[in-house]
């Protein structure tokens, strides 16, 4: 019997690459996303795209069982649903806050919730949590969305303690400067009358964070990564994806704060900018 996937986030980008690549290894794919009539993946026997918004309960609800009516079974659970809210954080409203919190983290928390009585009753089930090396290595001007990745780094280390004796394992998978829409289509900005004592440094490093799109590894990097969380069989919690995500994140173990602040600030925001 193939095996299952659900997969947030899925109408573009890591979500669709991931759905995509499990489908042509032979799983059953459920490509979930807000707006699935706006989706291009072609539905089969073995692919369906379940309307789910991680900020509704019911609609979670509604996506796991039109699922489970479909496959039967649930294995392997992948949370990509994300965006990010970039901008001084002065400039960021607490709504924007909140709603950046209930899509990243709170959405993740939920859905893994809906999910968790159907693994234990089969004593089987991956959950992966895609995070971001964010969640471990900070840039300017996206607070908001490290705290959310970082928030999702805490939950999943924890997790995973808790769900190991029902057979139950946790991934993270942190995908680096990933070449999508993700830029464009999932980026919020957060600008507020009055605060131009910011533009300086808005006007500095935005450029080259947005660089990131030209430059990062296509989608498809990140989705071979968490196809390999989902079936290498190990006991592994963390797994670097794409653009240059493992020298990132051993750059942050070996540097001392101080210097690797240092070197963000000089090739991000530049020496003279306040």
């Amino acid at each position: 019997m193939p095996k299952t996937v659900l997969i947030t986030g899925a109408s573009t980008g890591i979500g669709r690459a991931a759905a995509v690549l499990f489908h042509q290894n032979g799983w059953n794919v459920a490509a979930t996303m807000r707006s699935p009539e706006k989706s291009d993946l072609v539905p089969t026997d073995r692919l369906i795209c379940p309307a789910l918004d991680v900020t509704e309960a019911v609609s979670i609800e509604g996506a796991i069982a039109t699922t489970l009516e479909q496959f039967q079974h649930i294995d392997v659970v992948v949370n990509n649903a994300g965006y990010a809210l970039i901008g001084p954080f002065e400039a960021c409203t607490p709504e924007q806050i909140e709603q950046q919190f209930a899509t990243n983290v709170f959405g993740l928390m939920n859905v893994t919730r809906a999910l968790l009585p159907h693994f234990r009753q089969q004593q089987a089930g991956i959950v992966i949590n895609v995070a971001s090396i964010g969640g471990q290595l900070a840039l300017p001007l996206y607070s908001p969305y490290h705290a959310t990745k970082w928030a999702v780094e805490g939950f999943s280390d924890s997790l995973a303690y808790e769900l190991e004796p029902f057979n139950i394992r946790v991934k993270i998978v942190e995908p680096g400067p990933i070449k999508t829409d993700f830029y464009t289509r999932s980026m919020a900005i957060a600008h507020r009358p009055g605060l131009d004592v910011y533009d300086a440094l808005v006007a500095a490093a935005l450029p080259k964070l947005n660089q990131s799109e030209q430059t990062g590894s296509p989608p498809e990097v990140t989705a071979q990564v968490i196809y390999r969380a989902a079936t290498d069989g190990r006991d592994r919690l963390r797994y670097p994806a794409g653009g240059n995500a493992s020298f990132l994140l051993l750059l942050r173990k070996l540097l001392p704060d101080s210097l690797l602040r240092r070197v963000i600030r000089q090739s991000i925001i530049g020496r003279g900018t306040p």
